[in-house]
């Protein structure tokens, strides 16, 4: 061999010893906790190739009611039995007979398992008895697990594993397999739920699985009395659930129904369908939350025209109505007679708020987007604020909503027709509708709605109360409020009012009806969208409902029932 090539042959090794080194470096010294493209924590790797664990607690905060009871999780006491029992000697007689189970069917679950499992559940008694019997690698304690199906599923939202979301989000942050909040309240206060160290149970073994430190179970996680952080919400779990269970009852398949406290703007209970699929949260529909979604609202916005034309003086007690014909002066398929706006906003005429949806946009073209604005109904309807470094912090998101999509049809006479009975390109959300008769309800002042109370330390200590807020620029006259409040009551209390139902409830109900033509058809038949929303009792109101029944048949899915027993299941759990 030349000394030409020994030299070549010399330097190519030395190369291939520099870039080997190089890359050890990079492994052991450099990027240890965030290597390579996909930010792998290869300590948290290497700990995971040489133990069993059982996770006990992400670490992530939770959702409280407003009591302060757990909401978006459940904590139950169960058993941990780890692999390595089968291989020592320990009373297996004695703890099935604590268990209640045969010895063979306990001894054949621990001979099956690869890894640390658990058993099932137990009572606070069971959990005592196994914890004297002092078995190394059988473990009772209580854990916190978020059920398949949880109340407010939809708004309380889902946690997932997302790497390209949380690098972006979280810059700063090592990836450690987090998951972080991707829809509902979970994303909206992601950054105040973040783990910081989950809790586990932790054994050693070797390449094959046996013990390798002996048989010690190790418990790790931080005792910290202030993390991580919860948000109690505004959530009442019983009117919650028992709201819940009424959809179920009148089969309503999408849609749902919206409460809030009429005097502190707050979300009392919200319930969406079609359900959350806690198995496979991002595989149908069920993710959604209807409540903030916007839909086609029919005669519901029939309420913004009455009020932008009391409001501008447009209407007056003595102007008449052909209800006969229908917006495009034809003969209507429900004629009605000549009425005046109190009994067609009742029983729910079409021509009238044709004509006045006119007259409104005459004076002025976003006369009615801006009475929208003012009713709370479309825009922003969440509390909105600086909660420490997030500025303009919002606690939900939902659709703003519209009234038109094109400025040429603010002053076309056609599409302002259609767009007077809520149709065309109107699209509101149901906590729009909420909030819009909640602020006539309460003489015409608007909030913003909180879903949220508090965020709170571990130990129940407040760290941020999100208080009551004013939305100075949502606002109407306390005479066009009162004036509503008079045409909503008449809905029910007219024998043909299209709210006459409700006359016999124990809350005295004011609100309106709607029927939203979606131009959609099934099987040859035309499908609507069902609403009805309003609020009780009417001399002094507390509650904002809205309920709505999405895409049925014309002689299906009525919300008429439904919103009855809302009302009573509400009195009754007040009484």
């Amino acid at each position: 061999m030349s000394k030409r090539r020994v030299v070549l042959l010399t330097i190519s090794i030395l190369l291939g010893l520099s870039l080997l080194l190089g890359r050890l470096m990079q492994i052991q010294l450099f990027q240890t906790e965030h290597f390579s493209k996909h930010g792998v924590n290869l300590f948290e790797e290497s700990v995971k190739q040489r133990t069993q664990q059982v996770l006990i607690d992400d670490g992530r905060g939770l959702f409280l009611d407003s009591e302060g009871k757990p909401l978006s999780h459940r904590e139950e006491t169960v058993l941990v039995l780890f692999p390595f029992l089968k291989g020592i000697e320990w009373d297996r007689k004695r703890l099935a007979e604590i268990l209640e189970v045969p010895s063979k069917q306990l001894t054949a679950k621990i001979e099956d398992a690869t890894s640390p499992f658990i058993y099932g559940e137990l009572s606070d008694l069971q959990a005592n008895k196994i914890n004297e019997l002092n078995i190394p690698g059988v473990v009772s304690l209580k854990r916190k697990w978020i059920p398949n199906r949880l109340p407010a599923a939809q708004l309380i939202g889902v946690v997932g594993e997302n790497n390209e979301k949380f690098r972006g989000k979280y810059p700063d942050k090592n990836m450690s397999d987090l998951k972080i909040g991707v829809t509902g309240l979970q994303e909206q206060f992601d950054e105040f739920l973040l783990p910081d160290t989950p809790t586990k149970l932790i054994f050693h073994v070797d390449a094959i699985g046996n013990p390798l430190f002996g048989v010690n179970v190790k418990y790790t996680g931080e005792n910290n009395p202030y993390y991580p952080l919860n948000v109690k919400t505004t959530i009442d779990r019983t009117i919650q659930e028992k709201m819940e269970e009424l959809l179920e009852k009148h089969q309503v398949e999408n849609g749902g129904a919206i409460l809030v406290d009429i005097e502190s703007g707050t979300i009392i209970a919200n319930a969406s369908r079609p359900s959350l699929n806690g198995e496979r949260p991002f595989d149908d529909k069920g993710s959604i939350n209807q409540m903030f979604e916007a839909h086609i609202p029919g005669s519901v916005f029939k309420t913004v025209v009455a009020t932008a034309a009391i409001e501008e003086g447009l209407i007056s007690h003595s102007d008449r109505f052909n209800c006969d014909l229908n917006i495009r002066g034809e003969m209507a398929t429900r004629p009605l007679g000549e009425l005046n706006l109190e009994d067609s906003f009742a029983r729910s005429c079409n021509r009238t708020f044709a004509e006045l949806a006119n007259k409104v946009q005459d004076k002025d073209p976003h006369l009615l987007e801006t009475y929208a604005e003012k009713l709370g109904l479309i825009g922003s309807q969440s509390w909105e604020g600086d909660v420490f470094y997030l500025h303009d912090f919002k606690q939900f998101t939902s659709s703003p909503g519209r009234i038109f999509l094109q400025d040429q049809k603010l002053v076309d006479h056609n599409f302002i027709s259609q767009t007077g009975i809520g149709q065309h390109e109107v699209r509101v959300s149901p906590i729009g509708v909420a909030n819009m008769m909640a602020t006539i309800a309460r003489g015409g002042k608007g909030k913003s709605i909180r879903v949220a109370s508090e965020i709170q330390y571990a130990d129940g200590g407040a760290m941020f109360e999100f208080p009551e807020q004013d939305k100075k620029e949502q606002f109407i006259s306390t005479a066009a409020a009162q004036k509503m409040q008079q045409l909503l009551r008449k809905v029910v209390t007219d024998p043909e009012g299209t709210g006459a139902y409700f006359q016999n409830l124990p809350y005295e109900v004011a609100g309106k009806s709607g029927t939203g033509e979606t131009g959609i058809e099934s099987e040859r038949h035309p499908l609507y969208n069902k609403w009805f929303a309003g609020y009780f009792p009417f001399e002094s109101p507390r509650y904002s409902l809205v309920t709505v029944n999405l895409g049925v048949k014309e002689d299906e899915g009525s919300v008429t029932s439904l919103y009855a027993d809302l009302v009573q299941m509400i009195y009754e759990e007040e009484q």
